[in-house]
């Protein structure tokens, strides 16, 4: 019997499992056949994921800005002297995660997906090799996660993403583009990455408007990039609401725990956050011989006094944007082109976006025009 399973071989999977095979026996099921493959994500990390991560992979581009174009066709840059961003191969660096769990003393097993599981004296799991037992099993098996499932807790809301690489360079490459509005991501944004000689282009979708594949193929010929798409990929995001993050002899992390923020969609970082607090929580537990749940959910106490403020947050300010139709948007685009608000949203952190909040709050003339802004949107 082994001490840990880890369900899941991505980035919240292998950076758990790095910190727990220090002192256990932990076993990785990955059902791809190679780590990181099939890419789902941008690949755009703050800098503070990737020292978070403790891995370092190769940078495609170092960003210290945006350009965000509202539907009635203003725009507004924000910049700052410092990276705000990096892009970097998503492969890549879950490959590197992998290659320090694997240091760590964890076993990987690929193309072996969990797909079930039963809680007695210890964790009988079924995967695509048949029976295994386990003290403990860590669910960090994506946004469909059997796991979660296997837990009793509902599905999450998910967004529709989807990116094209293209074979375009972009001019500034430091700097990446958003647009907002229902033309091309109803309840979302989309993203143009620099990546040296190619573009990361992109978006997301409220899920009730159906496959995104038609915005972005909108947004591709609008930018006269239809004919220069070199690969494509798709995927879905939860987006909470955070519930329950372990139980008897489980945890979640990742998407499967729905620890993804609410207003870039990214969950790295939240993910590279959970995983030493999972790690140092499972770690006493398994020592103890107590792996109740009353006794894990130290896990969620502590992830919900931290992070998981910021992502409630997040959560608020995303309630309040799905309610804004193009004309909300234009309206707060004017009220952004402020030189006083520029000045704010030049500092903001992609990791906790809310900071921004109480920067325009810090100035009370500034905080009350938006206020307005805010009410003319919503009533």
């Amino acid at each position: 019997m082994i001490d840990v399973a880890v369900a899941g071989g991505g980035p919240a999977g292998c950076a758990s499992a790095a910190l727990l095979a220090r002192d256990h026996d932990v076993a990785v099921f990955e059902e791809h056949a190679r780590i990181g493959e099939p890419v789902q994500c941008a690949g755009l990390l703050t800098c503070d994921a990737v020292k978070l991560s403790g891995v370092s992979p190769g940078i495609l581009s170092t960003l210290h800005g945006a350009e965000v174009r509202f539907p009635d066709g203003s725009t507004v840059r924000v910049r700052s002297d410092g990276p705000k961003a990096v892009a970097v191969d998503r492969a890549e660096f879950d490959s590197l995660l992998a290659d320090r769990a694997l240091a760590a003393g964890a076993e990987i097993r690929t193309s072996d997906r969990v797909s079930s599981f039963s809680i007695g004296d210890c964790v009988t799991l079924s995967s695509s090799s048949g029976g295994h037992r386990a003290r403990l099993l860590v669910g960090a098996d994506g946004h469909s996660s059997a796991v979660s499932q296997g837990m009793g807790l509902p599905r999450p809301e998910y967004l529709r993403g989807i990116q094209a690489t293209v074979d375009v360079r972009m001019e500034e490459q430091d700097m990446f583009r958003m647009r907002l509005g229902s033309r091309y991501a109803p309840g979302f944004f989309t993203w143009e990455i620099p990546c040296g000689d190619v573009t990361r282009v992109g978006l997301c979708t409220e899920w009730s408007v159906g496959p995104p594949v038609q915005y972005l193929r909108r947004l591709l010929s609008d930018l006269g990039w239809e004919d220069r798409v070199r690969s494509m990929q798709c995927g879905k995001i939860p987006m909470g609401p955070l519930g329950p993050m372990s139980g008897d002899r489980t945890m979640l992390i990742g998407d499967a725990a729905s620890q993804v923020k609410p207003v870039s969609a990214g969950g790295i970082t939240p993910s590279m956050v959970a995983a030493p607090i999972l790690a140092d929580v499972a770690h006493r537990a398994l020592d103890d011989g107590d792996l109740s749940r009353r006794r894990l959910s130290e896990y969620d106490r502590r992830w919900n006094g931290g992070i998981g403020r910021e992502i409630r947050r997040g959560a608020r300010l995303r309630r309040v944007y799905i309610r804004m139709d193009d004309g909300d948007l234009s309206r707060a685009g004017r009220y952004a082109s402020r030189d006083d608000v520029r000045e704010v949203l030049d500092n903001i952190s992609l990791d906790t976006p809310t900071d921004v909040i109480r920067g325009l709050l810090a100035r009370p003339r500034t905080g009350m025009a938006g206020f307005w802004t805010l009410l003319r949107c919503l009533v």
